[in-house]
């Protein structure tokens, strides 16, 4: 079963994908993202690479959705894209382990294919993201990242085009330049930064982790960076996950992700801006954060740290990712 079904309460489709219930675990002795002469999902060599999902929740030809409507409950087609960023070749590689060249030619493969998948009409929004650990629920250790492409604008982003646009209305400024302003006055929930992008804690933050990649530059997505913007944003990548990894020295678990303009509707250029967002589900080296009943049930986060005294950890971690990394 694959469709899409609405929730009235929320006003949100939900994925309903019980075919993925079946997808494996990654094998032992063999891993279906590794170059090799018995493997013909891949090419033999390749620096990143585009895979398709073998299990997508959304496709470009979906199924039927099953009779199940009533006057209350809408379904409509699973319609979209579902793909696997691989991010390496090896096996065993992290994203900061790779080189800032490496990691800019994944930002120019996520370029080329948030193109491609837009050019799509009945796509609306392209979402770049990696899922990474095994409490986020990973099964496949080889390191990649994924990109949905939805037929409709999913509900948070949907929430932020609303706000952004409520505050341009109402001040002709974008948000999150505002918000980048106030971060930049307060000083102390900044990790680090350079040329074109901005490494924070955020104000709110839902995560005792939980760091913003936001760029400089007011632009919307992957596209309209400039070339220099693509190494710094490759720059920006690999230290931003470097010091969550030199936290508590062990390789960070996150979910990463990308947040750029709806595609095929509204013109949100002059209030959206590009920016990334890190979750990570640790409250410290051993101790998980849950979405528990308050953050699940009512959308009401709680975190129970700081971000001011987090930020002071961050930077640490940073300092100390960096002298590893120029040593």
């Amino acid at each position: 079963m694959a469709e899409l079904r609405w929730n009235p309460l929320t006003k949100d489709w939900v994925m309903i994908a019980s075919h993925r219930q079946n997808r494996p675990q990654m094998p032992k002795d063999w891993c279906p993202f590794c170059p090799g002469p018995d493997n013909d999902k891949v090419p033999k060599s390749f620096t990143v690479h585009k895979h398709d999902n073998d299990f997508p929740a959304l496709s470009q030809n979906p199924p039927e959705p099953d009779d199940v409507e009533t006057r209350i409950y809408k379904t409509k087609p699973s319609y979209g894209k579902c793909e696997v960023i691989l991010y390496s070749p090896e096996h065993t590689v992290t994203l900061p382990e790779l080189s800032v060249p490496h990691i800019r030619e994944l930002v120019d493969l996520w370029t080329n294919r948030f193109e491609e998948i837009s050019a799509d009409p009945k796509i609306k929004y392209v979402f770049i993201f990696e899922n990474r650990g095994d409490v986020v629920g990973v099964t496949m250790p080889h390191p990649h990242g994924q990109i949905y492409g939805y037929s409709v604008v999913p509900k948070k982003l949907e929430l932020e085009m609303e706000s952004c646009k409520e505050h341009f209305d109402e001040t002709h400024h974008c948000l999150i330049c505002d918000m980048l302003e106030d971060e930049v006055k307060a000083e102390k929930r900044i990790i680090f930064e350079n040329d074109d992008f901005i490494v924070f804690l955020p104000f709110y933050c839902e995560y005792p982790y939980g760091i913003y990649i936001a760029a400089k530059r007011h632009y919307q997505n992957l596209t309209q960076m400039t070339d220099k913007e693509k190494t710094s944003l490759a720059s920006a990548l690999k230290e931003a996950a470097g010091t969550l990894d030199s936290l508590f020295d062990y390789p960070f678990p996150y979910m990463m992700c990308m947040y750029q303009n709806p595609v095929n509707g509204e013109d949100v250029s002059d209030y959206y801006h590009f920016h990334i967002a890190f979750y990570p589900p640790m409250r410290s080296a051993d101790k998980q954060k849950f979405n528990a009943s308050s953050e699940t049930g009512a959308w009401a986060h709680c975190n129970p740290t700081a971000p001011e005294e987090k930020a002071v950890e961050l930077r640490a971690a940073h300092e100390k990712f960096v002298k590893k990394m120029n040593g």
